[in-house]
């Protein structure tokens, strides 16, 4: 359904997007990934006709460069920085949005409906929490129907229960068919979400997995912090080291390093020793 093509992107002498060929199968998901400054936002500009480059870019079997209107009719677009008119209403932008698109005024109640924003039709957009702002944003992208829905970094301006409301809206719409390109840097939002995983690294495509794969190929770490009795503090530090857990003193509690799979294994560790757990928080 997409497919890039030795695409480049350069500012300059600096190059973006280095020699890029990558393919999003249809009715799947992609996940770009990579830290700040590895060229993932650039390819959805390519991707979206904002910016000239080398190479070639398909989407459906039509050219980015010579068939770009029929190309953005295709794709549904939720950009990072969201962009509304603060004063309209959620349905007031909706209708514009679908005259925009030339989408049916029909679709703008149950799409709407579809991302949870019913009972906040009549709410201007700037009254609207950061959940509710992203999920009309999907909305928006989705009212044409389209069959290809372009993300960039989705949930990064999210708090932890927003993000989850919207990871579970998202796997819906996979569901129902959408081929999905988006770019992130939560393993989390790549895990619910990807089939597979496009790493990037100033502007090169390093090695594509699948999204189970991620953690362990670029070596994520966790960090667990435990409160456990003060009195079994040294103790509980004997235990997880004595486990091969990467295990310090913080205070009245206690913090382990471990892979982004086994966030769960100091606490069995713990518990097999007898060592009461107070609280714990993951980062």
């Amino acid at each position: 359904m997409i497919e890039c093509i030795d695409l480049t992107k350069r500012y300059g002498k600096f190059i973006a997007v280095d020699h890029l060929t990558l393919q999003v199968a249809e009715r799947s998901a992609l996940a770009l990934w990579g830290a700040n400054g590895a060229g993932k936002t650039t390819v959805i500009k390519c991707l979206l006709g904002l910016l000239r480059f080398e190479g070639a870019i398909r989407v459906d079997g039509l050219d980015v460069r010579r068939q770009g209107r029929a190309v953005r009719q295709r794709i549904g677009y939720v950009p990072q920085e969201l962009a509304f008119y603060k004063e309209m209403t959620a349905v007031e932008m909706a209708a514009f949005y679908a005259r925009l698109k030339g989408a049916p005024s029909e679709r703008i109640d149950p799409v709407l409906e579809q991302v949870g924003l019913s009972e906040h039709l009549a709410k201007p957009v700037g009254a609207l929490s950061g959940g509710m702002k992203q999920r009309l944003a999907l909305g928006l992208a989705l009212l044409s129907d389209p069959p290809v829905l372009v993300m960039d970094e989705p949930t990064s301006n999210l708090d932890a229960a927003a993000r989850s409301q919207l990871l579970q809206l998202l796997a819906q719409v996979k569901t129902a068919g959408k081929t999905i390109l988006f770019t992130s840097h939560r393993i989390e939002e790549v895990e619910a979400l990807a089939d597979a995983v496009a790493v990037m690294e100033r502007g090169r495509l390093q090695f594509t997995c699948d999204s189970a794969s991620l953690a362990r190929r670029v070596g994520l770490r966790t960090q667990v912090k435990f409160i456990v009795p003060g009195h079994e503090v040294e103790r509980a530090l004997e235990v997880l080291q004595g486990e091969g857990l990467a295990a310090r003193r913080n205070g009245i509690g206690v913090i382990v390093d471990v892979s982004h799979g086994e966030k769960a294994r100091p606490i069995h560790t713990l518990s097999r020793a007898r060592i009461e757990v107070i609280d714990f928080e993951v980062e």
